[in-house]
């Protein structure tokens, strides 16, 4: 059964100070001591509290809203998922209205806030990673909440994407099936990015079924890149362990390593095979195509918004999977 909605007079009670107080520290507005408004501002977050900023509105204008809240715009993965929303979009009277997190769960977190404020049909977040009080805003609001590019966890209300360890087990056997068992890995900082870190331990399970295990890995402080990529493939070689093949983290990731091949002047696949994740555009377009594993960011998108825009939420989470496919490029 779903929790009542917290209102201005539950946050008044828990912070201890009169309902006038507290609409003062939600508007911001007038003289509020310091100890005052931290107290009022804990007690929104402790119960998940969301101001109606929609309240002078018409009903059916701010039901067309559809919030979306992606980590980056910068990573190419996140605009596709975008276009696939917009398109599912077509032909309906909702708009999205658009936040980016940076990685940030505290950026998430206000986002959701602001976003709620203004009463959306649904709202759309990447991964099943949130604040607490992220999560209790999601789960108190009575509305659709999809959470994208992930299956691997238990959704608030619909989860559309792929499992990100079985796709690592997935890169694991294909390489073990091209006859590579000294395999390395090459990652970006994981530290907000838990499907990096699903695929890595998809990719070691994968190998250890098959009886090998990860002859040297070398993952970076930084966010993706293919600059990232390159210097942590020079990196994993001065190790001076002898590979036959590198599983990377993403496909940029990829591409910087085979651009460190190419000016190493390290024959691919014949020294060493590179194998990445994502299926982008740009690993298609190296002199040897990238082989890789393609996720389905255009068809996740086009999901999840649809299913949202159908009937109200149910009491039983949903998970659609959208899968992944292997792409046999030239590079193993």
């Amino acid at each position: 059964m779903q929790a009542e909605t917290p209102t201005l007079d539950d946050v008044a009670r828990l912070a201890g100070v009169s309902a006038n107080t507290a609409s003062r520290v939600v508007r911001n507005k007038g003289s509020i001591a310091a100890a005052t408004r931290e107290r009022v501002h804990a007690a929104i977050d402790t119960l998940g509290y969301v101001p109606n900023r929609a309240a002078g509105s018409l009903a059916s204008s701010s039901s067309m809203i559809i919030g979306v809240i992606l980590p980056s715009l910068s990573n190419i993965v996140f605009p596709e998922v975008l276009r696939g929303i917009h398109a599912g979009l077509a032909g309906t009277p909702y708009q999205p209205m658009i936040g980016v997190t940076d990685y940030d769960l505290g950026k998430e977190q206000q986002l959701i806030s602001s976003l709620l404020a203004w009463q959306p049909a649904a709202i759309i977040t990447t991964g099943f990673d949130h604040t607490d009080s992220a999560r209790r805003m999601l789960e108190g609001s009575g509305i659709r909440v999809g959470e994208l590019m992930d299956i691997d966890g238990t959704p608030i209300d619909i989860a559309v994407g792929l499992s990100h360890r079985m796709a690592g087990k997935a890169m694991a056997r294909r390489l073990i099936e091209r006859g590579y068992t000294k395999v390395g890995y090459v990652g970006h900082d994981w530290t907000d990015d838990r499907r990096a870190n699903a695929r890595y331990l998809g990719l070691c399970e994968g190998l250890a079924e098959a009886g090998h295990t990860l002859a040297a890995e070398e993952r970076g402080h930084d966010a993706s890149s293919t600059r990232a990529g390159r210097a942590a493939l020079a990196k994993l070689l001065a190790q001076d362990v002898k590979l036959d093949a590198v599983a990377f983290s993403n496909d940029d990731m990829a591409v910087g390593g085979f651009m460190h091949c190419l000016a190493g002047e390290i024959s691919v696949p014949n020294e060493l095979a590179l194998m990445g994740f994502n299926g982008l555009e740009i690993g298609q377009s190296l002199p040897k195509p990238l082989s890789t594993i393609l996720s389905n960011r255009f068809a996740i998108g086009k999901t999840a918004v649809e299913l949202l825009l159908q009937a109200g939420r149910s009491s039983d989470p949903q998970i659609i999977d959208t899968g992944f496919s292997l792409l046999d490029g030239a590079t193993t």
